[in-house]
Protein backbone atom coordinates (compact mmCIF):
# COMPACT_ATOMS: atom_id res chain seq x y z
CA UNK A 1 0.00 0.00 0.00
CA UNK A 2 1.01 3.21 -0.96
CA UNK A 3 1.52 6.61 1.00
CA UNK A 4 -1.42 7.92 2.81
CA UNK A 5 -3.39 4.53 2.12
CA UNK A 6 -5.73 2.99 4.93
CA UNK A 7 -6.91 -0.09 5.50
CA UNK A 8 -10.26 -0.85 5.48
CA UNK A 9 -10.85 -1.36 9.24
CA UNK A 10 -8.98 1.40 9.92
CA UNK A 11 -11.13 3.36 7.59
CA UNK A 12 -14.47 2.08 9.44
CA UNK A 13 -13.28 1.76 12.36
CA UNK A 14 -10.28 4.49 13.37
CA UNK A 15 -7.55 3.54 15.95
CA UNK A 16 -6.57 5.77 18.80
CA UNK A 17 -2.82 5.75 17.01
CA UNK A 18 -1.74 7.98 14.96
CA UNK A 19 -0.20 5.42 12.11
CA UNK A 20 1.82 2.20 12.44
CA UNK A 21 5.08 0.63 10.39
CA UNK A 22 6.63 -2.48 10.08
CA UNK A 23 9.51 -3.78 8.47
CA UNK A 24 8.53 -7.23 7.55
CA UNK A 25 5.12 -8.91 6.52
CA UNK A 26 4.27 -11.73 9.11
CA UNK A 27 3.92 -15.21 6.90
CA UNK A 28 5.27 -18.31 6.31
CA UNK A 29 8.57 -16.66 5.62
CA UNK A 30 8.98 -14.46 8.75
CA UNK A 31 7.16 -16.58 11.32
CA UNK A 32 10.08 -18.72 12.09
CA UNK A 33 12.12 -16.03 12.74
CA UNK A 34 9.30 -13.82 14.88
CA UNK A 35 8.10 -16.83 16.79
CA UNK A 36 11.72 -17.88 17.99
CA UNK A 37 12.43 -14.47 19.05
CA UNK A 38 8.90 -14.55 20.74
CA UNK A 39 8.86 -17.65 22.45
CA UNK A 40 12.23 -19.79 22.20
CA UNK A 41 14.86 -17.49 23.77
CA UNK A 42 16.61 -16.66 20.71
CA UNK A 43 17.01 -12.93 21.59
CA UNK A 44 20.54 -12.31 19.95
CA UNK A 45 19.17 -11.12 16.84
CA UNK A 46 17.21 -7.98 18.44
CA UNK A 47 19.68 -5.58 17.19
CA UNK A 48 19.45 -6.54 13.65
CA UNK A 49 15.88 -6.63 13.91
CA UNK A 50 15.63 -3.25 15.93
CA UNK A 51 17.86 -1.90 12.71
CA UNK A 52 15.19 -2.88 10.25
CA UNK A 53 12.14 -1.16 12.73
CA UNK A 54 14.56 2.07 13.26
CA UNK A 55 14.29 2.51 9.24
CA UNK A 56 10.78 1.32 8.63
CA UNK A 57 9.94 4.05 11.42
CA UNK A 58 12.23 6.48 10.36
CA UNK A 59 9.18 9.39 9.42
CA UNK A 60 8.84 8.77 13.23
CA UNK A 61 12.23 9.91 14.83
CA UNK A 62 12.68 13.62 14.69
CA UNK A 63 8.99 13.79 16.50
CA UNK A 64 9.51 11.35 19.02
CA UNK A 65 9.98 12.23 22.52
CA UNK A 66 9.65 8.91 23.99
CA UNK A 67 9.95 4.92 23.35
CA UNK A 68 7.72 2.71 24.97
CA UNK A 69 6.97 -1.41 24.91
CA UNK A 70 3.97 -2.98 25.17
CA UNK A 71 4.05 -4.78 28.02
CA UNK A 72 4.03 -8.36 29.92
CA UNK A 73 1.80 -9.26 32.88
CA UNK A 74 3.63 -10.53 35.40
CA UNK A 75 3.38 -13.59 35.49
CA UNK A 76 3.60 -14.02 31.74
CA UNK A 77 7.24 -12.30 31.86
CA UNK A 78 7.93 -14.67 34.99
CA UNK A 79 7.82 -17.75 32.63
CA UNK A 80 9.57 -16.21 29.64
CA UNK A 81 11.96 -14.57 31.18
CA UNK A 82 11.99 -11.67 28.92
CA UNK A 83 9.43 -8.90 27.20
CA UNK A 84 10.51 -8.95 23.40
CA UNK A 85 9.14 -5.72 22.73
CA UNK A 86 11.53 -4.32 25.65
CA UNK A 87 14.39 -5.81 24.38
CA UNK A 88 13.82 -4.44 20.64
CA UNK A 89 12.89 -0.64 22.52
CA UNK A 90 16.13 -0.57 24.46
CA UNK A 91 17.81 -1.51 20.61
CA UNK A 92 15.90 1.46 19.16
CA UNK A 93 16.92 3.61 22.04
CA UNK A 94 19.81 2.64 21.61
CA UNK A 95 19.90 3.33 18.04
CA UNK A 96 17.69 6.80 17.58
CA UNK A 97 19.20 8.14 20.66
CA UNK A 98 15.62 8.51 22.42
CA UNK A 99 14.73 8.09 25.61
CA UNK A 100 13.07 4.59 26.31
CA UNK A 101 10.50 3.87 29.40
CA UNK A 102 10.29 0.29 29.68
CA UNK A 103 7.26 0.64 32.50
CA UNK A 104 5.41 3.63 31.51
CA UNK A 105 2.71 1.09 31.27
CA UNK A 106 1.81 -1.78 32.86
CA UNK A 107 -0.30 -4.67 32.25
CA UNK A 108 -3.19 -5.06 35.33
CA UNK A 109 -4.08 -8.20 34.18
CA UNK A 110 -2.91 -11.45 32.52
CA UNK A 111 -4.75 -11.97 29.36
CA UNK A 112 -5.29 -15.58 27.18
CA UNK A 113 -2.79 -15.58 24.41
CA UNK A 114 -4.61 -14.02 21.37
CA UNK A 115 -3.42 -16.15 18.41
CA UNK A 116 -6.80 -17.87 17.97
CA UNK A 117 -9.11 -14.90 18.59
CA UNK A 118 -11.26 -12.97 16.19
CA UNK A 119 -10.58 -9.36 15.45
CA UNK A 120 -13.69 -8.47 18.17
CA UNK A 121 -12.74 -11.25 20.78
CA UNK A 122 -9.14 -9.46 21.09
CA UNK A 123 -10.58 -6.19 21.42
CA UNK A 124 -12.32 -7.43 24.10
CA UNK A 125 -9.56 -9.14 25.57
CA UNK A 126 -7.43 -6.44 26.24
CA UNK A 127 -10.02 -3.57 26.95
CA UNK A 128 -8.95 -2.21 30.38
CA UNK A 129 -5.38 -4.65 30.36
CA UNK A 130 -3.51 -1.69 30.71
CA UNK A 131 -3.01 0.99 32.78
CA UNK A 132 -0.45 4.13 33.52
CA UNK A 133 2.51 3.27 35.44
CA UNK A 134 1.51 6.39 38.04
CA UNK A 135 5.12 6.95 38.42
CA UNK A 136 5.34 8.28 34.91
CA UNK A 137 2.32 10.55 35.20
CA UNK A 138 4.37 13.70 34.86
CA UNK A 139 6.34 12.37 31.70
CA UNK A 140 2.99 12.12 29.38
CA UNK A 141 1.43 15.57 29.05
CA UNK A 142 2.16 16.59 25.25
CA UNK A 143 4.71 13.97 24.44
CA UNK A 144 5.01 12.00 21.40
CA UNK A 145 5.82 8.25 22.39
CA UNK A 146 6.40 5.44 19.63
CA UNK A 147 4.91 2.29 20.78
CA UNK A 148 6.72 -0.97 20.27
CA UNK A 149 5.49 -4.32 19.92
CA UNK A 150 6.40 -7.84 18.43
CA UNK A 151 3.30 -8.16 15.55
CA UNK A 152 0.71 -6.00 14.40
CA UNK A 153 -2.26 -8.32 13.53
CA UNK A 154 -6.04 -6.51 14.61
CA UNK A 155 -4.10 -3.48 16.60
CA UNK A 156 -6.36 -4.55 19.55
CA UNK A 157 -3.20 -4.74 22.12
CA UNK A 158 -1.70 -1.27 20.62
CA UNK A 159 -5.01 0.59 20.94
CA UNK A 160 -5.65 -0.38 24.15
CA UNK A 161 -2.03 0.74 24.61
CA UNK A 162 -2.08 4.11 22.88
CA UNK A 163 -5.73 4.48 24.41
CA UNK A 164 -4.11 5.00 27.80
CA UNK A 165 -1.36 6.95 26.79
CA UNK A 166 -3.61 9.47 25.00
CA UNK A 167 -6.20 9.49 27.90
CA UNK A 168 -3.09 10.34 30.13
CA UNK A 169 -2.19 13.50 27.95
CA UNK A 170 0.22 11.84 25.44
CA UNK A 171 -0.16 14.00 21.95
CA UNK A 172 0.00 11.16 19.85
CA UNK A 173 1.21 7.35 19.51
CA UNK A 174 2.71 5.86 16.62
CA UNK A 175 2.96 2.08 16.68
CA UNK A 176 6.71 0.44 15.17
CA UNK A 177 6.22 -3.41 15.23
CA UNK A 178 8.66 -5.73 14.01
CA UNK A 179 5.87 -7.44 11.71
CA UNK A 180 2.30 -7.23 10.59
CA UNK A 181 -0.23 -8.94 9.32
CA UNK A 182 -1.38 -8.59 5.68
CA UNK A 183 -4.03 -5.95 5.76
CA UNK A 184 -7.44 -6.97 4.29
CA UNK A 185 -7.92 -4.18 1.17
Amino acid sequence: MGEGMQCGGCISEPPDFTSARAPILYDDASRRIVLGFKHADRTHPAPALALWMQRAGVEFWPYTDYIAPVPLHRWRLFKRRYNQAALLANELGRLTQKQVVVDVLLRRRATPIQGHLSRKERHANVKGAFALNVRHRDLIEDKSFVLIDDVLTTGATVNECSRVLLKAGAKCVNILTLARVRAAV
